[in-house]
């Protein structure tokens, strides 16, 4: 079932794993026509459980030159090296960068000691030029990245910054399984901006599973405020919202 809310097409599957084929394959469509025409891509992907059938759907597109693309990643937890299985840069190494050799993967590297230093390095990384494609989800609690409610802003004018995340993001991870318990999760994140996501020239999004479908529920049919951060995806041109019918089942409720 495909609708569209405001100008956010939502695709409606049967099952997540056709949601995450079919998420996969639109995002490998819109990076081999980038490669076509401009001969190099730079994309931004998501480090969640709920990406993991779109990125092995991705990752196994025999038609794409993984050497001109540049990939970069959203968040990852203050404190945490890229050595600690539940960091976001883990899950990279081991969901994706295992399958395909980009040109270049940029990490946040958020256990630096000078956490300026490296808002201000990654910035100028990510505006060396455009973003052509984002793989991204959306929390529980309704949030892109790690931009809860309470500290989501669609004007912020930084690209990456220091967050603190709330109570239903840290549960959240517990959820997913990345922690043990909820004091185990980490309580603030470095994560890229509303603005900076909403950069990219083409959106994919994909949210499956029943824990999601409040959220969903918010971001297609609630106001577009940062009390749902994601509802600001509606106002994308060139985004595609996948779902499975868990995630669905309260829309129109």
């Amino acid at each position: 079932m495909k609708k569209t809310f405001d100008q956010l097409e939502t695709i409606v599957h049967p099952n997540r794993a056709e949601m995450g084929a079919s998420a996969g394959h639109a995002s490998a469509k819109i990076l081999r026509d980038v490669l076509f025409l401009s001969g190099s891509a730079r994309i931004i992907v998501a480090s969640a459980p709920s990406q993991d059938e779109t990125l092995s759907r991705l990752a196994q597109e025999p038609r794409i030159d993984w050497s001109k693309v540049t990939v970069f990643h959203m968040d990852e937890y203050v404190g945490l090296s890229d050595s600690h299985p539940a960091s976001f840069r883990a899950y990279q190494k081991e969901h994706f960068l295992s399958k395909v050799t980009p040109k270049a993967f940029h990490g946040i590297q958020a256990e630096a000691a000078d956490l300026d230093s490296e808002v201000t390095r990654y910035t100028e990384l990510m505006n060396e030029s455009p973003i052509d494609l984002v793989c991204m989800g959306i929390g529980e609690n309704g949030h892109i990245a790690f931009n809860d409610p309470p500290v989501a802003d669609f004007n912020d004018p930084q690209t990456i910054k220091v967050v603190e995340l709330d109570e239903a993001c840290r549960q959240q991870q517990v959820n997913d399984g990345c922690f043990p318990d909820f004091d185990s999760v980490p309580t603030h994140a470095l994560s890229l901006t509303c603005p900076a996501l909403m950069s990219g020239k083409h959106l994919i999004i994909t949210v499956p599973g029943k824990l999601k479908a409040n959220a969903v529920k918010e971001t297609l049919t609630g106001p577009i405020t940062t009390t749902c951060p994601a509802s600001i995806l509606r106002t994308h041109p060139n985004a595609e919202l996948h779902l499975d019918t868990d995630s669905y089942q309260l829309v129109g409720a």
